[in-house]
């Protein structure tokens, strides 16, 4: 480890050096993104042409560790880099986030031409670190063992002029066993409510119309400050701005899922009709496994509950296929709770070993082509319930907040997409009226699939918004300057089903 002053580094005064950051894992590694483009945006960096493909002054790696390949996938994109660092005098390479703070020196022992290894906790050091690679000449290493400062109070280069991650808590105080995060982030340790909500006024007054909470098991908060409602009265202060349009949050643990949360969801004018609630597997004996401090009962009693006080809320979860010791029975009884809950979206996972987590090291590991087997049963089973579920929408009239970039046919079909107030999307006939991301639109559906909606009649209105005055403020004044690189990160609420080997099955995904 090396220390040196904090100040800010000088960018070469031959012009701007450009960078490209490539994300990878969770939607906290989202948000740090953001946070790490801030930085060296602040520091004079400029975002390196679309399709530079690692053809940038330096290449920022946000990696995750809850995969079993994440550490291949990692030297193999890093041995790719190999060659154009050699070829481009001044280059640099860093490597941050869970992987960093994991495997610490091993990285730079394993590829000697990385620059820079950063950790979770202290992000705010890249621009440093750099400019001490570049001047000494040699890897700067530094892992920081708790958090130097919390990232949202570091700058931001945010990727949605509408729509904004809001983060009020980072780290996670449970132990499941097939989860490293915790020792990687670190213990919870809560935002104070006065800054996230000052954080929210400010976003509303650049013109976002949109937050989502943020955390890795958010509504756990409050528990670091001694409040046990802490996050159902966050949820209400937010309903009290004025120009906040939709409030959203991801993702709670059904251990800390509450009654008064309930309520305010409901309650609250500007909470969405929506709930991201991991279930990871239907099986008690899995659970404990697991160790999930929640059992099936409890679990659709929730489900339950929420369907009483917001009746057409969308459910979406996470599932695990295969953990070890998992039999016919248990699989079966996750079967069970999918029929029952009838889920709007689950996102499944198979199974796959973590390094450094306990069940790595467990009996009974299922043999792949029954893991296999069973996660094709799933899928099919929550296909149906998803058509079944998206064709109660047809005939449905919706409030759509437009979004960009969602519809990869879009272009071909002459439609634009938005997000249903339940986040489901929707493809909309694309009306004479110019519209843009973040306006308004009203439509009635009249078509289901089972991941989509269409509205393929005329659009019944139109409302134009702050939070699109802002997008087209942003367009024009990026239009001025040379095509960015996008940080490769999700879209704004439930993204779409991962590949399999994609997937962390971790409840913070």
């Amino acid at each position: 480890m090396t220390s040196s002053s904090d100040r800010s580094p000088a960018v070469d005064v031959q012009g701007p050096k450009s960078y490209e950051i490539r994300t990878y894992g969770c939607q906290m590694n989202v948000h740090d993104s953001e946070r790490l483009a801030g930085l060296l945006e602040e520091a004079g960096y400029v975002r390196a042409p679309e399709g530079a493909d690692g053809d940038a002054d330096v290449v920022v790696f946000n990696t995750c560790a809850v995969r079993e390949n994440a550490d291949n996938r990692l030297y193999g994109n890093l041995g790719h880099l190999a060659p154009q660092k050699a070829k481009r005098p001044g280059m640099q390479i860093a490597v941050g986030g869970c992987l960093a703070q994991k495997d610490r020196d091993t990285i730079v022992k394993r590829a000697p031409w990385v620059d820079v290894v950063f950790g979770t906790h202290n992000i705010g050091k890249l621009p440093v670190l750099l400019e001490r690679a570049r001047v000494q000449q040699e890897a700067q290493v530094e892992i920081a063992e708790s958090l130097e400062a919390f990232p949202s109070t570091l700058p931001t280069r945010r990727e949605s002029a509408y729509a904004a991650w809001v983060s009020i808590s980072v780290g996670c105080n449970n132990t499941c066993t097939f989860c490293i995060v915790p020792a990687l982030r670190g213990k919870e340790k809560d935002r104070r409510p006065g800054d996230i909500l000052a954080e929210v006024e400010a976003l509303v007054a650049e013109g976002v119309s949109e937050i989502t909470l943020l955390g890795q098991n958010v509504n756990a908060y409050g528990s670091d400050i001694g409040d046990r409602e802490a996050f159902s009265k966050l949820l209400r202060a937010c309903g009290n701005i004025d120009g906040l349009e939709r409030v959203r949050f991801t993702s709670p643990h059904p251990r800390d899922f509450t009654d008064d949360v309930i309520a305010a969801m409901a309650e609250t004018p500007n909470a969405m009709p929506q709930l991201h609630m991991p279930l990871q597997s239907g099986s008690d004996t899995v659970l404990k496994a697991m160790r999930r401090s929640y059992r099936q009962e409890r679990y659709l009693g929730i489900i339950e509950k929420v369907r009483a006080a917001i009746p057409h809320a969308a459910i979406t979860t996470d599932i695990i296929v295969g953990f070890p010791g998992e039999t016919e029975e248990d699989f079966e009884q996750t079967l069970h709770v999918v029929r029952e809950a009838r889920f709007a979206q689950a996102f499944t996972f198979q199974y796959s070993k973590r390094p450094g987590t306990p069940a790595a090291e467990m009996a009974d590991q299922i043999p792949k082509e029954v893991v296999q087997a069973r996660y094709e049963r799933l899928v099919a089973l929550q296909e149906e319930i998803s058509w079944e579920e998206n064709k109660k929408q047809v005939g449905r009239t919706l409030e759509l907040m437009v979004a960009e970039g969602e519809g990869r046919k879009d272009g071909a079909t002459h439609r634009l997409s938005g997000r249903a107030p339940d986040n489901r999307l929707v493809h909309f006939t694309k009306p004479e009226q110019d519209v843009r991301p973040g306006d308004v639109v009203t439509v009635e559906v009249t078509y289901a699939a089972p991941h989509h909606l269409l509205a393929e009649g005329p659009v019944l209105d139109v409302r134009r918004t702050r939070a699109g005055d802002a997008w087209e403020k942003r367009n024009a004044a990026e239009a001025a300057e040379p095509a960015g690189v996008m940080l490769g990160l999700p879209r704004v609420g439930v993204p779409e089903p991962l590949p399999v080997a994609a997937g962390s099955g971790c409840g913070c995904d």
